[in-house]
């Protein structure tokens, strides 16, 4: 995919292979092999709560056609997230809006037991210095659930700033949820 240059004079090319790393932490793009391990950790009803696209679990099946479906959208990035010693712990993607030089991030620890432990921050870190440095984006914004103030801590954490309410934005057991738009800008992100 190709991103207009902020000077008009580069044309900058995404490359979905990337593989990004800090001591804690690698991001490698996700391989059919991890498949089996997503669609194990989606049986858990409280992360698929936290998810907002997967009600229930996914067959392997539809994990791979999820996969495929990833890997051939020209306006995706998506990483599998592993500790420094190679353990599988989720996933993060950005889907990007060349022309308006944004992005959505989402992002997943799927592994509970390794909830509070950092892995998130560090990743969308990671995810973060690549979309304004690599792919020059001016903007990175995501929508979560109200009620998932882990994730909301996380995310101001890593220089995200709300700016706004979605009232009843999706359903969690029948019942409608609010959501928080939250952001980063490129400005914000490099002052910081």
């Amino acid at each position: 995919m190709n991103l207009p240059a902020l000077d008009g004079n580069i044309a900058l090319t995404v490359i979905s292979e990337s593989i990004l790393t800090t001591k804690k932490v690698r991001l490698r793009p996700l391989q059919e092999s991890d498949l089996a391990q997503f669609q194990r950790w989606l049986a858990d009803d409280e992360l698929r709560r936290w998810l907002g696209s997967v009600n229930e679990q996914p067959s392997v099946a539809e994990e791979f056609d999820w996969y495929v479906s990833r890997r051939q959208d020209p306006d995706s990035i998506l990483w599998s997230i592993e500790s420094a010693d190679g353990t599988l712990l989720g996933n993060v993607e950005l889907r990007l809006s060349a022309l308006n030089r944004r992005a959505e991030v989402a992002i997943g620890i799927f592994d509970r037991e390794q909830w509070g432990k950092g892995y998130g921050s560090e990743a969308m870190r990671l995810v973060l210095d690549y979309a304004f440095g690599e792919l020059k984006l001016n903007r990175v914004e995501l929508a979560t659930d109200e009620e998932n103030t882990r994730a909301i801590r996380s995310y101001e954490k890593c220089g995200f700033v709300r700016e706004g309410l979605l009232r009843e934005h999706r359903l969690i057991d029948g019942r409608p949820v609010d959501s928080v738009a939250m952001a980063v800008i490129r400005s914000d992100w490099e002052g910081r």
